[in-house]
């Protein structure tokens, strides 16, 4: 869903953070084992993979439009998707969500068109968490056989599977028609004449009815007949909508369509549960599953925890959590240490955006990995649109240099705007310089979002959704990817030659950090020396060094989208000792198109001979 920070900032979750301290940042970088390797999420949103259909009619039906399956990820595709040089699939949009279509006869309920964005519904109001959403099924019915199908052969074709968990908000209408026994719906036993109980599952407002939001620019399904929309929804009293909004009508841009969790977070922001003692930051996950073993929660920490484990019985690898800094650490200490002590090896990402509390999210909440959206990709974002230099992005890395294995980067995602639309990079081919330094400055995760590698551009209105990102509300086809998908064949046999040869690009890239130990091991800049000291060297170059015992790389991209710069590339004294480099001659090799040049030593400094085009990168190998 669209993350409207401002509004959120201002909600309960902040207040119930505010006693959250910043952990010390010039503590030692984590060490890496070198035997692990990069890993790369492949996010897809699983609605759009699939569909065919390429009409793109603004505010089209289902079957207007279409939507793709949970069986179009065939081991074709799944074959494919793994060769491009992926770890991981997120399917984004799996649990059953809020949406505007009829499938009463399978049991399931309407949704009101007035508490739904877009007709498909946002992925992130969640209506039942033990099942699928079931326009992913060939048949409804057996929609959830139909996605366990689709975690085996995933899993076959050596793959791990992630889903969301979207702990701070649920739909305003959820039905659990699947509940495992004894597990009761959110909200079945609250207290509901009082604002807060610690064990309620949301937040009140007593003698009042929610209110529908009104506006004068929107009308839901952009004004269509629907025998539901009539101005009201059922809802007394009215709940607290999900990003903290407290009036029984919420503004047109609230998160209206969904009502906030309550944690144990009383109306005033203090804390009415257990708090982790001094010194956990630094405690295992095993330690923290201790710590809650006897410890009483509250009822919603107990039924997120069981939802997670029900899906890790399943299969499931790991989990996306969305906007994690609205629920407390403490939750999620109790919540990660469940799932790792289920399956150690979990993938446990979280979106935060509050660069002051990463290191609470990481070392006490157990989380693995955080998104790198406000510094690293705000900043590629920055540099690529000519409103910055590429300095900063030195100081990002060493700012972060005690948690920078944590934080994901990625260019792309369902909510930012497409890497190649012309309100961010422009192109896919100028994406590249940012796509090779978000992969390589660093040894976390990168994510790329389906689409990205074949420079989808986000160009249609879907109807609720708009152009330049992929709607994630609406009934729509991805025409990019559909040129690669080419029918069903995985292929690329619709795809113009510049398309391919990105793909291309993204493959050989993306293979390299598979297979790369010096991408887990030590970064330094070389960007300060050759910026002051190396002629024609331009400020849309940037430069710097990683290795490991075994491999040594020098890196150069160079951000311009059409000038070309030659220079000699300067390697700093201090790096050549720590490379164990004699005075001579040194063969070096480009891991992205093969050409070969020479890094020469003299006295102890290197120098390498740069032609660089515009858009283009290197990854020199020693």
């Amino acid at each position: 869903m669209k993350k409207l920070l401002l509004v959120a900032l201002v909600g309960l979750s902040i207040a119930g953070n505010s006693q959250i301290k910043k952990t010390n940042t010039n503590s030692k970088p984590k060490k890496v084992n070198v035997v692990e390797r990069k890993k790369v999420v492949y996010q897809v949103f699983t609605r759009l993979f699939g569909n065919k259909n390429t009409t793109n009619k603004p505010w089209g039906t289902i079957d207007e439009n279409g939507v793709g399956k949970f069986n179009d990820f065939t081991d074709t595709a799944l074959s494919e998707i793994k060769d491009l040089g992926v770890t991981h699939i997120w399917y984004t949009g799996v649990p059953h969500h809020a949406l505007v279509n009829d499938y009463t006869k399978y049991g399931i309920s309407n949704d009101d068109p007035e508490v739904v964005k877009g007709r498909a519904g946002s992925p992130y109001a969640v209506k039942d968490y033990y099942n699928v959403n079931p326009d992913l099924a060939v048949d409804p019915a057996k929609r959830l056989e139909e996605f366990e199908a689709l975690i085996a052969r995933t899993h076959k074709h050596g793959l791990k599977v992630i889903i969301d968990i979207v702990p701070n908000h649920i739909a305003r209408k959820y039905i659990g028609l699947t509940n495992p026994a004894g597990v009761r719906d959110f909200g079945a036993d609250d207290i509901t004449n009082v604002e807060y109980d610690r064990n309620n599952n949301f937040y009140y407002i007593p003698g009042q009815h929610f209110q529908v939001p009104t506006s004068e620019t929107y009308k839901p399904l952009n004004g269509e007949s629907n025998p539901l929309i009539d101005g009201t929804f059922d809802e007394n009293p009215a709940k607290w909508t999900g990003n903290g909004s407290r009036m029984a009508k919420p503004d047109i841009n609230d998160w209206y369509e969904t009502v906030k969790v309550n944690y144990g977070i009383r109306p005033d922001g203090s804390k009415d549960f257990p708090e982790l003692p001094k010194g956990f930051e630094n405690k295992s996950y095993k330690e923290h599953f201790d710590f809650w073993k006897d410890k009483d929660v509250p009822s919603s920490w107990k039924k997120f925890r069981d939802i997670a484990l029900y899906w890790t019985s399943k299969g499931v690898d790991g989990f996306r959590y969305d906007m994690a800094e609205m629920v407390p650490y403490e939750f999620w200490s109790f919540m990660n240490s469940s799932i790792k002590m289920k399956n150690p090896n979990a993938f446990l990402m979280a979106e935060v955006y509050n660069p002051s509390e990463y290191r609470n999210y990481i070392y006490k909440g157990k989380m693995d990995y955080l998104y790198d959206k406000v510094a690293t990709y705000d900043k590629l974002k920055e540099i690529v649109q000519g409103k910055s230099s590429t300095d900063g992005l030195t100081d990002i890395q060493q700012s972060m240099a005690d948690i920078e294995h944590h934080m994901l980067h990625f260019l792309d995602n369902h909510d930012e705007q497409r890497l190649a639309s012309p309100e961010f990079a422009g192109s896919g081919e100028n994406g590249k310089p940012l796509m090779v330094v978000s992969a390589t400055i660093g040894s976390s995760p990168t994510m790329v979002y389906f689409g990205q590698e074949v420079g989808e551009a986000g160009n249609e209105n879907g109807g609720f959704g708009k152009h330049s990102r992929t709607s994630i509300f609406d009934y729509v086809g991805v025409p990019n990817h559909q040129r690669w998908m080419n029918g069903g064949k995985f292929d690329g046999g619709q795809l113009s030659q510049s398309e391919k040869d990105l793909r291309d690009f993204y493959k050989r890239l993306l293979h390299f950090t598979l297979k790369s130990d010096a991408l887990m091991g030590q970064f330094q800049e070389i960007q300060g020396v050759n910026r002051h000291e190396t002629a024609n060297y331009d400020e849309k170059i940037y430069s710097y060094v990683r290795w490991s015992a075994t491999e040594k790389l020098i890196v150069v991209a160079n951000f311009s989208k059409d000038h070309t710069c030659a220079f000699d590339l300067k390697v700093p004294a201090d790096v050549v000792a720590k490379w164990h480099l004699h005075d001579g001659a040194y063969p070096v090799k480009d891991q992205l198109y093969g050409s070969t040049t020479t890094l020469k030593v003299t006295n102890g400094v290197g120098v390498l001979h740069v032609s660089i085009k515009g858009t283009e990168s290197f990854i020199f190998k020693l």
